[in-house]
């Protein structure tokens, strides 16, 4: 890995500072604002922009202690060498570049130790302290994986194909996958690809899911021709991958509150050859209690504190704060409450969070069930980042009366 190219440099500096210092910027949507600007990079250099901004955020607490100071919109250049210099990237001195002081930031990377655990691991210090107090001494190990880059797993459409046509399609297109062992229908690849351009894409023949968030669609256990209420369902990851289930027979119900979202449903669901799948918006409160226990099976994927994913969304630890997680566990108790109605009795729900935190996850099972008799716990899982893919948790409630 080297910097070499003066326009990638300035690239990299535009968009850390888009996504650090204005409002509502998310690094993934950054970053492929950037590259789409600039169709000319060829795929070398676009691995390198994405690689060393995506790391450059992860690691901007621990580069700042590099720094001697926190980044600020006129100090991002000074931020990009204390990264360069850190993970001994080869790099030309480009103008921009000029005037930076590099003498502090080598004295501090020879000593080679870091005060804090909240700046070994990059994380705000009310993090450190929450991971530490919810998770005990396995936080670090925690942290340390979500501190990695998060591998690329793909889910074979069912619908269309299986995993290992999927994989000789690929292949004829010059990406290299595999299965995953106890994934049924995962295919990871060997290396990072933009698949978003291959024919097996734009054919509806994959979409992009982790490896975690496909064991929430088997955990639901849906049957053909049930009706299946995902309450949460978002541009629809996990709805298309409960059609694939379905076989496209029954009906699914995918519920939000955002109208683009469901939007980007209809078109994914389109490409797929989900027919199955009926976008609802929940513009008030009535079209939840019109479906008051009429779902065979529900899906709330609550919103969280996302820090279970934080290795393809590393920028969010620097969005949230304690005050969010407290607001957002309130949030979930809510949905839980209400959302929950619309099982009928013998019904199934499951209540998923890409959350670690006991307090966003099994805590609030316990405390839904405590207050509503009517319901059981069948099971529950957690996955923790340290076993290789995103965080998650996942818990299936039976309604009994």
């Amino acid at each position: 890995m080297e910097l070499i190219h003066r326009n990638l440099a300035i690239g990299i500096h535009d968009a850390l500072q888009e996504t650090f210092f204005e409002k509502n910027k998310y690094a993934d949507k950054v970053i492929e604002r950037l590259l789409k600007a600039h169709r000319k990079w060829g795929s070398q250099d676009r691995a390198v922009v994405s690689e060393i901004f995506y790391n450059i955020i992860r690691w901007k607490k621990r580069l700042e202690y590099y720094m001697g100071e926190g980044v600020k919109p006129t100090n991002i250049y000074k931020l990009i060498i204390a990264y360069l210099l850190w993970s001994k990237t080869n790099y030309k001195k480009f103008e921009e570049f000029d005037g930076i002081k590099i003498a502090d930031i080598l004295t501090k990377l020879k000593k080679n130790t870091v005060p804090t655990k909240a700046i070994e691991h990059s994380i705000p210090e009310w993090l450190a302290e929450t991971l530490e107090k919810e998770l005990g001494p396995g936080w670090e190990k925690e942290m340390r994986a979500l501190n990695e880059q998060a591998p690329t797993v793909l889910r074979a459409n069912r619908l269309k194909t299986s995993p290992k046509e999927l994989i000789s399609d690929l292949s004829d297109e010059g990406v290299v996958a595999y299965t995953v062992r106890d994934y049924p229908d995962a295919v990871q690849l060997e290396e990072k690809k933009n698949v978003f351009l291959t024919t097996a894409f734009k054919e509806g023949l994959f979409e992009v899911q982790d490896g975690s968030s496909q064991k929430i669609g088997y955990f639901l256990d849906v049957k053909e021709g049930q009706r299946v209420v995902d309450a949460c369902a978002g541009a629809g990851g996990k709805t298309l991958h409960l059609a694939a289930l379905m076989g496209n027979k029954g009906q699914i119900i995918a519920l939000d509150i955002f109208e683009w979202k469901l939007a980007e449903l209809k078109r994914r669901a389109k490409r797929a050859g989900a027919h199955n799948i009926e976008p609802r918006m929940i513009s008030d409160n009535k079209v939840i209690k019109r479906l008051y226990d009429k779902a065979d099976r529900l899906l709330i994927d609550a919103p969280c504190s996302g820090l279970g994913v934080l290795k393809r969304n590393p920028d969010s630890k620097w969005k949230i704060d304690q005050d969010f997680i407290d607001r957002i566990k309130k949030e979930q108790q809510q949905i839980l409450q209400d959302y929950s109605k619309m099982v009928k009795v013998g019904g199934k729900l499951v209540y998923a969070t890409c959350s670690i935190l006991p307090s966003e996850n099994n805590l609030q099972v316990e405390e839904f069930l405590k207050n509503n008799e009517g319901f059981k716990l069948v099971k529950d899982d957690k996955v923790m980042p340290s076993q290789g893919y995103d965080g998650f948790y996942m818990a299936l409630i039976e309604r009994v009366s």
